[in-house]
């Protein structure tokens, strides 16, 4: 038996990408097989570590467990969007001057988890809600303090950051 091929456009960082893709194909194959946006991660494929995070309509999902066809209606940002003419976006510059990124393999889905917690809250951010923001994403270098410091500091900037 053959599976389905579906022709879909995914909305990835505000460009338009029209493709051919498996009825199965998960979104994050998509992004880093085919259009080689490798700053989405790929590690536990169920879903637990929170490596391959990328944005739909500004919330964070898992797009190992996100079909490629499910995410053709939604604005997908990964971390390659977030920078601007190859500067860093604030948050990302912030999580560099805290040194929140130690081996880096975390860092795009903890960056993206942080946006979307500091977008969606009114005011700055505690030290819990960033831990429960970021509690599905794993760091297995330990580097929680200082990913909490950055993001809370980025929360301090709200304004920045989201622009």
């Amino acid at each position: 038996m053959s599976i389905e091929k579906l022709d879909i456009t995914l909305d990835i960082n505000n460009e338009p990408c029209r493709l051919t893709v498996s009825a199965n194909e998960t979104l994050r194959d998509v992004l880093r097989e085919r259009l080689e946006l490798t700053g989405t991660k790929a590690a536990c494929d169920d879903g637990s570590c929170g490596a391959c995070t990328v944005l739909l309509n500004g919330k964070p999902v898992r797009s190992c467990l996100t079909l490629a066809v499910e995410a053709e209606t939604e604005e997908i940002t990964t971390i390659e969007g977030l920078a601007d003419d190859n500067k860093l976006h604030p948050l990302q510059q912030i999580f560099v001057d805290h040194h929140a990124i130690q081996c880096g393999f975390c860092s795009p889905g903890m960056i993206l988890t942080g946006l979307a917690a500091i977008k969606e809250q009114q005011a700055e951010l505690s030290r819990i809600e960033i831990r429960e923001a970021i509690s599905g994403n794993q760091c297995r270098c330990t580097g929680y303090a200082k990913i909490v410091d950055a993001i809370q500091a980025a929360s301090q900037q709200k304004e920045t950051c989201e622009a």
